[in-house]
C-alpha cells in the first residue's frame, strides 16, 4: 500500500512514541508497551479498539523495512523534511565517529539510499578497518547486515552477501532475534553457497565459506547440504578422496539427502575411470 503526502495519515512514530531514527527492536518494544496501555481492561472508553487498530497499523508499517521506507519517503519525512535533512547531515558531519557512520549506513538503507549505504560501508572497511557489528547495537547490526546482504546479492557479489549472512547467523545462534524469520537467512545462504558461488568465486574461497558455515549450529539437513556441496567442489577438482569423505559425512547427517545418489554415481564413475586408466 503506497501512502500519499496526506495530513490525514497518522504519524506512526508519534503513535508508538519513538523517534524517526529508532531501531526496529525499539519499535517492537514500544508496540508491546502501547498495546498493554490500550488494552480494554485498561482503557474503558469506546475508542480503545479504534486506537488499537491504528497502533497495529503503525507497528506493521514501521517494523517492515520496505513499508517503513515507503512511509518515510511519501509521508513522514516529506512532511518533516527539516528533520530528515538535519539528522542525516549531522551523521555525515561526524566523520571520525564510527558509531555515527554506522548509524548513517543503517539510516540510508532504511530510507531508500542503498548505493550510498554500500559505498560508505566499503569506504570505512577499506580505509578505517571498520567493523559494523562493533558500532551498532546487536539487533540493529543484524537488521542492517541483512539489508546490506540483499544489496550485494542483487549486485551478484555473493561472497560479500554470504559473509554478512554468516555474521548474522553467529549472533542468532548465541541469542535468537530473527527467530522464525531466520529461515529466510538459511534459505538465502543455501541459494548463494549452493548455486550462485559456483561461477563467481575461486573454489578455495568457496570451500572456506562453507567450512565457516559448518562450524555453526545449523540444522543437520542444512549442514548436510553444505557438506554435499563441498564434495561436489572436490569432485570437480578431481580430488576424489576428499569428495568421497565429505559425501559420506553429509549422508551421516541426512541419509535421504537430495542429490546425494546422483553425486555418488558421478563419483563412482570418476573413480572407476581413474582405476581403468591406472
Amino acid at each position: 500500500m503506497k501512502l500519499g503526502v496526506d495530513d490525514t495519515v497518522e504519524d506512526y512514530y508519534a503513535i508508538l512514541g519513538v523517534k524517526p531514527n529508532t531501531s526496529i527492536q525499539s519499535i517492537k518494544k514500544a508496540f508491546r508497551k502501547r498495546v498493554k496501555e490500550q488494552h480494554p481492561d485498561v482503557q474503558k472508553d469506546n475508542g480503545s479498539q479504534s486506537a488499537t487498530r491504528v497502533l497495529i497499523q503503525a507497528y506493521k508499517t514501521l517494523s517492515d523495512p520496505k513499508q517503513r521506507a515507503e512511509y518515510d519517503r511519501t509521508h513522514h519525512f516529506k512532511r518533516r523534511a527539516d528533520f530528515q535533512f538535519e539528522y542525516r547531515e549531522f551523521l555525515k558531519s561526524q566523520r571520525d565517529d564510527m558509531e555515527s557512520q554506522a548509524k548513517l549506513i543503517f539510516y540510508d538503507l532504511l530510507h531508500d539510499r542503498p548505493a550510498d549505504a554500500r559505498e560508505l560501508y566499503e569506504e570505512l572497511e577499506r580505509e578505517r578497518g571498520f567493523v559494523l557489528e562493533e558500532n551498532l547495537d546487536r539487533e540493529d547490526f543484524m537488521d542492517c547486515a541483512y539489508l546490506l546482504s540483499e544489496i550485494y546479492e542483487q549486485e551478484g557479489r555473493y561472497a560479500q552477501a554470504c559473509d554478512l549472512l554468516r555474521r548474522i547467523a553467529v549472533l542468532e545462534f548465541q541469542k535468537p532475534y530473527f527467530k522464525h524469520f531466520f529461515y529466510e537467512v538459511e534459505r538465502r545462504l543455501q541459494w548463494i553457497v549452493g548455486f550462485k558461488m559456483d561461477s563467481s568465486v575461486d573454489p578455495s574461497f568457496h570451500l572456506d565459506c562453507i567450512a565457516k558455515l559448518c562450524t555453526l549450529d545449523f540444522p543437520k539437513k542444512f549442514t548436510a547440504q553444505l557438506l554435499k556441496k563441498t564434495a561436489e567442489i572436490y569432485l570437480r577438482q578431481d580430488n576424489l578422496p576428499y569428495a568421497r569423505y565429505y559425501l559420506e559425512k553429509a549422508l551421516e547427517l541426512d541419509r535421504r539427502l537430495s542429490g546425494a545418489s546422483k553425486l555418488s554415481d558421478a563419483l563412482q564413475r570418476r573413480e572407476g575411470s581413474l582405476s581403468f586408466t591406472n
